[in-house]
């Protein structure tokens, strides 16, 4: 596969995917997904000097259920009437490959920001019927939500917890030149 093409490219929501899941009464897993972000990725010749930064509508919460998605949006977790939005900003791109790297950067959630490391692959790049030239990178993570200060939950009756500590987070991203 060829290096990243240099430039500033945008997230094309249309063609991504912001999804996360986490165990559920510690014998499934909930999946969600947020339905409205920005971001701009900015890739330089040297990758090491590259950037991205995210923007993510905490309220866009997507679980497939109504009630659960309200109950995220509450004061109980998220606060998106207070806290609507959640960033990530990069801070250091690491590793080897262009195929392959560590996207390293501060997220916040409800005001509390952490560092955390995303494992990047560089999926190619390829021209779409509108002359545009498209980048994909499929990335993926684990946070504690509790180190966000989300610590709602419930005890079962049989032991443990209703909702997991950890958050497995994926990315599958589509990026086209910015202009």
């Amino acid at each position: 596969m060829s290096a990243i093409p240099a430039g500033t490219y945008t997230i094309d929501n249309s063609h991504s995917e912001l999804s996360f899941s986490v165990r559920h009464a510690g014998i499934s897993r909930v999946r969600g997904k947020f339905e409205s972000y920005t971001g701009t990725i900015q890739v330089a010749e040297n990758l090491a000097d590259s950037q991205a930064n995210v923007t993510i509508q905490s309220a866009s919460v997507n679980t497939g259920d109504e009630n659960r998605d309200n109950h995220l949006r509450s004061a109980d977790f998220w606060d998106a009437e207070n806290k609507p939005e959640w960033t990530f900003v990069s801070t250091g791109v690491s590793g080897s490959s262009d195929e392959e790297f560590t996207l390293t950067g501060d997220l916040t959630i409800n005001g509390v920001t952490k560092p955390v490391e995303l494992e990047v692959e560089y999926n190619g790049s390829a021209v779409d019927p509108f002359g545009n030239t498209r980048v994909g990178f499929a990335a993926k993570t684990a946070i504690s939500r509790k180190e966000f200060d989300l610590t709602w939950n419930a005890a079962l009756e049989a032991g443990g917890v209703l909702v997991g500590d950890k958050i497995s987070i994926e990315l599958d991203i589509s990026a086209i030149p910015q202009g």
